[in-house]
């Protein structure tokens, strides 16, 4: 399996933490010298470790927040 190389663009902000210290987090990522995307999954503390995620175009990041604005919790 190939190793997959990222960047972290921009920091934008961490959801949630756990006791072990995982984050889930929002940001700016540069997956194999891509595009940057919009990337929400879980980090280790020391961020060698992730966990599985979701990544969205800034039209995709666009159309959740119209979704999440509308929507009643």
């Amino acid at each position: 399996m190939s190793e997959i190389k990222y960047e972290i663009i921009k920091q934008i902000g961490v959801l949630s933490k756990t006791a072990s210290g995982w984050a889930k987090e929002l940001n700016l990522i540069s997956w194999n010298d891509r595009e940057p995307k919009y990337d929400l999954r879980d980090w280790s503390p020391d961020r060698e470790k992730m966990g599985k995620g979701v990544t969205l175009s800034k039209e995709e990041l666009t159309a959740l927040r119209e979704l999440l604005n509308n929507m009643e919790v």
